[in-house]
């Protein structure tokens, strides 16, 4: 093998390409991994994942907020500071994050080819750095090359008043009002930190509900707890124009039922573009879909079988966690390392404030496939670490079988929902009973001490 082929090439850094690497890394197969020198770590440490999360806790941390409901609104005032505090913060951590990734990568044997990408052939590519390209060649080959923010034609971006989420640090200082259009996973968490933050927010969507994937329940209270931080929901709306208004200096989103909003700065968080679309995927005999995406089967492989794909390109979820895990398996099956592939008990993360997150069934599938299941909730007041930490908006949900008890879903809303939620993730794995929560001894005070509250509470209707 020469010094340009290898066992498995992997176009992109990110959490799916990352563990895939790895992953046939440690099965001693020789492994290069290629993406641009700035993006190590891919979108998940730059400007997605890592920066919204990293931002979240600054605004936990340098507002006050988890402890306003403990000292009252005004305990503490530090928003004029935090946006310049937070923008530090996120800086130092991906810089962490991207040396802690390279050395992983290395410690491996991994080789990393910094450039761009381009499919050559089925087997081939080239790889555009600074200098002359270079040509290496893969008997496998991993597409995990991530997506970008989907723009439309009709939103006039300037990177400054109008921007995508990429680009919120463009905004400087946080706008007293804003407009964030989009209300999925992304578009939701900005706008309930911007809120947190004391903006007046108005989230507009076409879709007359929001997170259909998610527990109605959950969503329910999620909404609510939003419009109480001061977000105004606008669904079932579609933006027909988007400008600013010169004379009076703001920023307006015209909807087609007629009305119009206004505010400081809009925020456009409708969906993401995969980058399959820049890697030249005709050149191997691949077809994207209009967002860019691959279609895979079960094993994570495209339409040309040594040719897998797995993370953002490959669509839903779309969650790093998720995306960790796919490459890992991808590359289990590439080199016939054993595995279990388990979506159905992938637990789903989502930060709002409050944060968001769940395993299992939801009542609406259990309910649309005539399973019974009983519900058994704790209510986060009900804590007292809850009201330690000040928050008083939480709650964890149990679904289970009425007759043998067993576990059928976890759905958690709140501080550290998703920590705790991993707590029901084990247990239905092993198929347990939400028996096992009354019967187990949990420390207290905590939040894990919400699952035998919840379990009590299901029991005690049968």
């Amino acid at each position: 093998m020469s010094e340009s082929e290898y066992d498995l090439v992997v176009i992109g850094s990110g959490p799916a390409g990352q563990k895939a690497a790895i992953a046939a890394a440690k099965a001693r197969k020789r492994v290069a991994i290629i993406d641009r020198a700035v993006m190590i770590g891919g979108v998940s440490v730059h400007t997605g994942t890592i920066p919204s999360k990293t931002i979240r806790e600054a605004i936990f941390q340098l507002t006050g907020f988890a402890v306003k409901a403990l000292y009252g609104s005004e305990s503490r005032s530090r928003v004029d500071i935090s946006v310049q505090d937070v923008a530090s913060r996120v800086k130092a951590i991906v810089a962490r994050e991207t040396e802690v990734i390279r050395a992983q990568l290395k410690h491996n044997g991994i080789a990393i080819l910094q450039g761009s990408a381009r499919l050559l052939d089925s087997h081939a590519l080239e790889v555009q750095g600074d200098g002359e390209g270079i040509r290496v060649e893969g008997a496998k080959i991993l597409i995990a090359c991530g997506t970008r923010p989907a723009h439309s034609p009709e939103i006039p971006f300037d990177n400054h008043r109008i921007v995508d989420t990429d680009h919120l640090a463009d905004l400087g200082g946080l706008p007293k009002e804003i407009i964030v259009v989009g209300a999925g996973v992304v578009g939701l968490e900005y706008a309930s930190f911007m809120a947190a933050l004391g903006a007046k927010v108005t989230v507009i969507d076409q879709r007359p509900v929001v997170l259909e994937f998610v527990d109605r329940q959950i969503v329910e209270a999620l909404s609510y707890h939003l419009r109480q931080l001061g977000v105004t929901f606008r669904l079932a709306e579609k933006v027909t124009h988007v400008g600013i208004d010169p004379v009076r200096d703001y920023v307006f989103a015209e909807l087609e039922s007629g009305k119009k909003v206004r505010g400081d700065a809009l925020v456009y968080a409708v969906g993401r573009q995969a980058n399959g679309d820049q890697i030249h995927l005709e050149a191997a005999g691949l077809v994207a879909d209009l967002r860019g995406r691959l279609k895979v089967n079960q094993f994570f492989q495209t339409d040309v079988p040594h040719i897998y794909a797995a993370g953002d390109v490959i669509g839903f979820p779309a969650l790093a966690s998720t995306s960790m895990e796919q490459g890992r398996l991808a590359a289990c099956h590439m080199f016939g390392i054993p595995f279990e592939h388990m979506p159905e008990l992938f637990p789903y993360g989502i930060y709002t404030i409050p944060e968001i997150s769940m395993v299992g069934q939801t009542e609406e599938t259990l309910t649309a496939n005539r399973v019974p299941y009983e519900v058994g909730i704790a209510k986060y007041p009900e804590l007292a670490k809850s009201m330690m930490l000040g928050d008083e908006t939480g709650m964890l949900k149990l679904l289970f079988d009425p007759e043998t008890r067993k576990l059928l879903g976890v759905h958690a809303l709140g501080q550290r929902a998703t920590e705790i939620i991993h707590i029901g993730q084990a247990v239905l794995f092993y198929g347990g009973s939400v028996e096992y929560f009354r019967d187990m001894v949990f420390n207290y005070p905590t939040l894990a001490e919400a699952y035998k509250v919840a379990a009590l509470d299901g029991l005690n209707k049968l």
